[in-house]
């Protein structure tokens, strides 16, 4: 058709022709991905040598080239990677125009999950040199990943008993059924009642098989069975009835430009038991004396406060909103005053509550204190129903009352987290698609996740700086 731009003419000879060279740009984060692999040292990393004997393999250095620009680009199947290889000019560029088979992309994942999340961590160290990781403050956050595994294949104590009341309640269906269609005489009632007891007979091979799995799950050390992916877990989510059956992922982000400075992938449905964890890992990611860490009221712990200062980092995390006495109209624990000179509290009404003995309590050190002034006080409706009102105090809840008056001076602490780190995760899912991991076992999924690490800290690197300059930092 006239009057358009005319492409080439597929069957035209070029005289002179065009090198793979020319279809990539200065820019491309195809470049970067090159620049940053062949300056790895990967043997040092934990990736095999060269075999001294057969038939020469893909050199790692190949196979990472191939995944990262991959995940660069939302394709992390083996089978679309295969497919990529040949027929994206980019990858041809990138990886010599070779083009391995998929089972053999599969296995080179599969078997250097170490050596990938060291070069995970590699880069990491990388942004700390060139300074785009400030490591002042980081932001703490967990996300539910979808695993391979429906709910359907996943058994735990509650999920079982609700499957037999529903097969239990099909068994009475059918039953009365059955009875309907024996009163009927003619051929067609007949072929019902066939059907029916062919449905009844699998109820019942059902039911029983759920007896048998519900004996395993009392068995199971966490109570839980998960039939496609042993190690996924079932979670629950923000929404009602949207819980899922997956991976707790952690992260710490920095709060200058955004990079994932650690991560970590678990089957721990709560976020409670990580808080020092990832702010040990953030330390020593970001290499710096004094560490602040933000975190939601999921993460609240008076232990895990206590460990993630003796690591030497600074946290800020806001107690969780479950007061009963709050939530009946009467005044919370924070009402009543703290005077450590005499070790003992002062209450609303002015009285106060002294020491009265220490126990120990699920291995944690606390004291009682209360008044005897109780019974003739004008506010006590407002207090307690009870005879007295007691306060507990742990041992550690100075840390614990420290750390409130740091985040009461700092109130846009939970804005910086959220905008910091909420984001990332958003990022991540959107990247993964609606089937978040592809991978099965816990091993296996945090080498996936980190190779989605890997690639959002170079897009993240990359509109920082720029490619050009990033790959000058990277060969300096």
């Amino acid at each position: 058709m006239a009057g358009f731009i005319e492409g080439k003419d597929r069957r035209e000879q070029l005289f002179l022709p065009e090198c793979l060279d020319d279809y990539v740009t200065e820019d491309n984060p195809a470049r970067v991905v090159d620049v940053f692999i062949d300056e790895l040292d990967l043997r040092a990393m934990g990736f095999a040598a060269a075999a001294a004997t057969g038939r020469p393999g893909y050199s790692p250095a190949t196979m990472l080239k191939l995944y990262l620009y991959g995940y660069l680009n939302q394709v992390q199947s083996s089978r679309r990677l295969e497919r990529e290889a040949g027929r994206n000019v980019e990858l041809m560029w990138l990886m010599g125009k070779l083009a391995p088979d998929f089972k053999t992309i599969a296995d080179f994942r599969r078997d250097n999950g170490e050596a990938i999340r060291a070069v995970c961590r590699q880069f990491v160290l990388l942004c700390r040199k060139i300074g785009l990781i400030a490591g002042g403050t980081v932001a703490v956050d967990g996300s539910r990943f979808k695993a391979v595994n429906t709910r359907d294949k996943n058994f735990t104590p509650g999920a079982i008993r609700r499957r037999m009341e529903q097969v239990d309640a099909s068994i009475e269906r059918y039953l009365g059924m059955l009875d309907t269609a024996d009163r009927q005489e003619d051929d067609v009632a007949q072929m019902r009642v066939s059907r029916l007891k062919e449905r009844l007979d699998s109820l019942r091979r059902q039911m029983r098989e759920l007896q048998a799995m519900e004996q395993a799950v009392q068995d199971a050390p966490d109570r839980q069975i998960s039939l496609t992916d042993s190690d996924a877990r079932a979670m629950a989510t923000s929404g009602k009835g949207t819980g899922m059956v997956g991976y707790n992922v952690q992260a710490a982000v920095d709060a200058e430009h955004h990079l994932i400075v650690a991560h970590e992938v678990t089957n721990v449905g709560h976020d409670r038991s990580q808080l020092a964890n990832m702010a040990q890992q953030a330390k020593e990611a970001t290499g710096v004396e004094e560490l602040t860490v933000l975190a939601d009221r999921g993460y609240f712990s008076g232990e895990e406060i206590v460990a993630c200062e003796a690591v030497g980092a600074t946290p800020i995390v806001p107690r969780p909103l479950t007061s009963g006495a709050k939530a009946d109209g009467r005044f919370d624990k924070q009402d009543f005053i703290y005077q450590p000179e005499t070790d003992s509290y002062r209450c609303p009404a002015g009285e106060q509550l002294i020491w009265r003995f220490t126990a120990v309590e699920k291995g944690l050190i606390l004291s009682r204190y209360w008044s005897s002034n109780c019974g003739s006080c004008a506010i006590k409706a407002k207090c307690t129903p009870s005879k007295q009102r007691r306060i507990t105090r742990w041992e550690h809840e100075a840390v614990l009352e420290k750390m409130q008056r740091r985040l009461d001076e700092m109130p846009d602490a939970m804005r910086i987290r959220r905008s910091t780190v909420e984001h990332v995760f958003g990022s991540l899912k959107d990247w993964m698609g609606r089937d978040h991991f592809r991978m099965r076992r816990l091993r296996n999924v945090g080498t996936e996740m980190s190779l989605h690490v890997l690639a959002y800290n170079i897009k993240r690197a990359i509109a920082v700086l720029g490619a050009p300059a990033l790959m000058g930092a990277m060969r300096g």
